[in-house]
C-alpha cells in the first residue's frame, strides 16, 4: 500500500529484468561457457558487482542453440541459489551434461548462441481453463514423477492445450498422454532472452 502512494503500484511479478540485468545475465552465462570449456575452471565475482534483481532466488532455464539448432538444454523450476549463479551453473550443464548431446567443443563456442530463460514463482491451478498457450509454462507433478515444458515450447511447436498437456505428462513426466488428469498442476512465466536480442 505505501507504494501505491508514492506512486509505484505493487507489480503482479515479484520482480522484473531491465536490459542491463538480461545483458548482466548473458555476460555471466557466456563467461561460464567459454571458461569452463576451454580452462574447466569458473568465473568469480562479488556480489556487489551484481545487478539486485540478478541475485533473486528464482528457477531458471538455459539454452544452447547451434546454427538454429538445439545443442544443450537443463534448467531448474525453483533454485536457492542467487539467480546469477543458477545461471552459471545452468551454462555449464547444458553445455557438458545434456543426455541427448555430446559436451561442447572448443571449436563449437563461436557458433553457440545462448538463451535465458528466467522463472516466475509457479502457481498451482485447479483447472486447465486457466493455462493461456504461449504465456504459460506447465509443471505436472504425480508422486515423485515431474515434468515441465516452457511457455514457448507449445508455440513452436503450435501444439494444441490437449497435446501440450499430453505430451509434457507422456515424455517429460513419463505418466502416460492422459498422466496429467489426476496429476498436480501448476503454471508459471518465462521472461526469454538471448545474446542474438542484443547483437544488432
Amino acid at each position: 500500500m505505501f507504494a501505491s502512494l508514492f506512486g509505484k503500484p505493487e507489480k503482479k511479478n515479484d520482480f522484473e529484468l531491465s536490459v542491463e540485468d538480461k545483458k548482466q545475465l548473458l555476460s555471466i552465462a557466456r563467461s561460464a561457457l567459454e571458461l569452463y570449456i576451454n580452462e574447466n575452471s569458473f568465473p568469480k565475482y562479488k556480489e556487489t558487482d551484481i545487478n539486485t534483481p540478478n541475485q533473486n532466488k528464482v528457477g531458471a532455464f538455459v539454452t544452447l542453440y547451434k546454427n538454429d539448432e538445439l545443442r544443450g538444454c537443463i534448467g531448474h523450476i525453483e533454485s536457492d541459489n542467487p539467480l546469477y549463479k543458477t545461471i552459471q551453473s545452468l551454462t555449464i550443464s547444458s553445455a557438458t551434461k545434456d543426455y541427448r548431446f555430446k559436451s561442447v567443443h572448443q571449436d563449437e563456442l563461436p557458433e553457440i548462441e545462448i538463451e535465458i530463460s528466467v522463472l516466475t514463482p509457479m502457481k498451482k491451478i485447479s483447472s486447465i481453463d486457466q493455462i493461456e498457450i504461449g504465456r504459460h509454462g506447465i509443471y505436472i507433478k504425480k508422486g515423485y514423477q515431474t515434468g515441465t515444458f516452457l511457455p514457448h515450447v507449445a508455440t513452436k511447436t503450435d501444439w494444441t492445450l490437449e497435446e501440450f498437456l499430453g505430451k509434457c505428462a507422456r515424455d517429460k513426466a513419463h505418466i502416460g498422454w492422459d498422466g496429467w488428469k489426476d496429476a498436480d498442476l501448476y503454471t508459471y512465466e518465462a521472461m526469454k532472452f538471448s545474446e542474438s536480442d542484443f547483437n544488432h
